[in-house]
Order: structure tokens, then C-alpha cells, then sequence
């Protein structure tokens, strides 16, 4: 499972805000903001199932993400689990 957490829009990114600058500065200019985020990879013990993928949204709701400044923005299965034959949905 891929779970990608992202700060708030509200909130001020300092993180993203310096990446911009020094893309400016390398003269990537088309680029006017950055927003970095988290990722995490879960392996669970078995083939993909509705309760690992709930088990895995509810992780991400209150352990990977800090729900006061962070959105969970996806969790979703890995693309190994359809190459491993592992039923995605």
C-alpha cells in the first residue's frame, strides 16, 4: 500500500517554500510553487484485501499523518501487488 500525506493548504510550507527557490535559481522558473509531502510503503502479510486497505486508511488517518496540520491525500494498492498477481482491488 502507498499512503501519500501532504501538508495542509492553509498552513505555510518552509520545506516546499526553499525547494521553489532553489528551482528559480537553477532556472527551472515554470515552476512557481512546491508543496512536499510524505510517503509511506506498507507491506502487509497477504495478498491485497478490503480490510487491509480500511486497516491501512485508518493508519494514515491516526499514525502516519498529523490530522491537525496534514491531509492524507491517497492510499492506494503498489503496483507490485498487481505484479506479484495479487488482486489490486
Amino acid at each position: 500500500m502507498i499512503v501519500d500525506v501532504r501538508p495542509k493548504p492553509a498552513l505555510l510550507a518552509p520545506p516546499g517554500k526553499a525547494v521553489a527557490g532553489a528551482l528559480k535559481r537553477l532556472g527551472f522558473a515554470q515552476f512557481q510553487a512546491v508543496r512536499q509531502g510524505k510517503r509511506f510503503e506498507l507491506e502487509a502479510a497477504g495478498p491485497p484485501t478490503p480490510e487491509i486497505e480500511a486497516a491501512a486508511r485508518e493508519a494514515a488517518a491516526t499514525v502516519l499523518s498529523n490530522p491537525i496540520i496534514e491531509d492524507v491525500v491517497s492510499v492506494r494498492f503498489d503496483q507490485a501487488d498487481d505484479a506479484a498477481g495479487r488482486d489490486p482491488a
